[in-house]
């Protein structure tokens, strides 16, 4: 067991400098409902000077050259490597992640600033022959790529670290000012962040974490002078900031619905442990969570046995605790959601196998059958610990299966039949297709990212990088 340490008033950062202010919001632990924290409130007046100051440091950041860029980066990582225990109790106290998941993510968010510290010093350029056409004769072209300019970033509340790396690394990479909005239910590890990036010694300005309302977040959609919009949420609220961004570069990671297919010569052992964590990791927060899981039909019903056994193996209780497996989730209000999702499927013929039941904001994990379309726990983006089994016949029948759906973040495939693997990778609509692992696999170095209604753009340091960058031709 280990020991979280109540917080208590945390400033905001602005432009190089933690700065308080008269409006808070009051963070709660999700276990056990402690206050932890009070932490400042941006306003309009914060947005514009964070804005100005990025300006600034755009014209500071040419003085970096890219060894310099790179050293920074790594320093980061080394800082957050120092601070492990103190990361990992942040993300903890605030999320209710478990302890084990919760040390992965720091160790993915040292590696998120270890890659971008490498790619740092790889930004693309080329080397043109323009005499290939008659008015080029004589002439060569050099394309250099150069910062697009100010990012906004805004956070979810699911990796309160690690997806805020993916907004900071390529931002700090690619010399880009960037302004972050992290979820209002988790900014405490965002703001810890923060404190490290502050001793590196960037340009003041490079970076700000504001924590601040919706209405007030909006600013960064609209202002022109901000260049790149890099937002992880909703699909609703995603693709309404896209319209609404005018010329800015839009980066959406937006939802999922994720499938897997469990092929008859699949070894059902591994396929079982990878997917109970698929479904129930994080009790099901995160965007590749495995919602759906098609099974041959010749080996469904042992499936399902091994399925839910293993389930049941799963320890349970406090995210302190480095055994613990499942815990509560973020709030009350996503537990009631679920319930209700889970009661009008039932009414309209599901079948509840195990679990099902709600406590506060604990939900048990939960499997179904007999799910079809037309019920949200098929449909929609459950984002909690659900997942729906069904049989299948035919592999065509299991790939259009996955395809009918309006998400296409990542897929799984479990089989050892080299033809199966090539057909959905050819035929599954999704930005991953994931082999003999669960759909929650992810590298931090890997394009990560979604079709349809999954997203638009690609994380991932260095695709992340390309959005933050623009060409620029030289001819002589």
């Amino acid at each position: 067991m280990v020991s979280v340490k109540t917080m208590t008033t945390k400033a905001l950062y602005l432009s190089g400098k933690f700065e308080g202010t008269d409006t808070h919001i009051e963070i709660f632990n999700p276990f056990n409902k402690e206050s932890i924290a009070l932490v400042s409130v941006a306003n309009e007046n914060h947005i514009e000077q964070a804005i100005l100051k990025a300006k600034e440091a755009q014209e500071h950041y040419k003085q970096y050259g890219a060894s310099d860029i790179s050293k920074a980066l790594f320093q980061i990582a080394e800082k957050i490597d120092e601070r492990q225990q103190e990361f990992m109790l942040s993300i903890i106290s605030e999320s209710a992640k478990p302890h084990k998941y919760a040390l992965a993510e720091v160790n993915r968010a040292i590696e998120t600033f270890r890659m971008a510290g490498i790619e740092s010093t790889k930004l693309p350029h080329e080397l043109l022959d323009l005499s290939a056409t008659a008015t080029g004769q004589g002439l060569m072209g050099r394309v250099q790529y150069i910062s697009s300019g100010i990012v906004a970033g805004i956070s979810p509340f699911n990796f309160p670290l690690n997806l805020v790396a993916h907004k900071i690394a390529p931002a700090i990479a690619t010399k880009s000012p960037i302004i972050l909005k992290p979820s209002s239910k988790t900014p405490l590890t965002a703001l810890l962040l923060a404190e490290v990036i502050h001793e590196i010694g960037l340009p003041d300005g490079a970076l700000s974490v504001l924590p601040c309302s919706r209405q007030v977040g909006d600013l960064l959609v609209s202002d022109p002078r901000i260049s790149v919009l890099s937002f992880t949420g909703s699909p609703e609220i995603g693709w309404d900031m896209k319209n609404r961004a005018g010329k800015k570069k839009v980066v959406l990671e937006l939802g999922g619905n994720a499938a897997a297919i469990v092929h008859n010569d699949a070894d059902l052992d591994e396929a079982v442990n990878q997917l109970v964590v698929g479904a129930f990791a994080y009790s099901g927060q995160v965007c590749i969570h495995t919602q759906r899981i098609f099974v041959q039909k010749s080996i469904f019903k042992t499936f399902i046995e091994k399925f839910i056994a293993q389930t049941q193996r799963m320890n349970h209780g406090n995210p302190e605790n480095a055994e613990t497996d499942f815990s509560c989730m973020i709030d009350e209000a996503n537990a009631i959601r679920i319930d209700q999702w889970l009661k009008e499927a039932r009414n309209a013929g599901a079948e509840i196998v195990f679990g099902g039941t709600r406590k506060g904001s604990y939900f048990d994990p939960t499997i179904v059958q007999s799910a079809r379309k037309g019920m949200k726990i098929y449909d929609e983006e459950v984002f909690g610990p659900v997942v729906c089994l069904a049989p299948y016949s035919e592999l065509d029948e299991a790939i259009d299966l996955v395809n009918d759906s309006r998400f296409g973040l990542q897929a799984a495939v479990f089989t050892k039949q080299h033809t199966a693997v090539e057909q959905c990778f050819a035929k599954l609509e999704v930005g991953g297709v994931i082999l003999n692992r669960a759909t929650t696999f992810r590298t931090d170095q890997m394009p990560y990212g979604g079709i349809k209604d999954s997203g638009f753009g690609r994380e991932g340091i260095k695709y992340a990088m390309m959005h933050y960058l623009e060409p620029k031709l030289l001819v002589f």
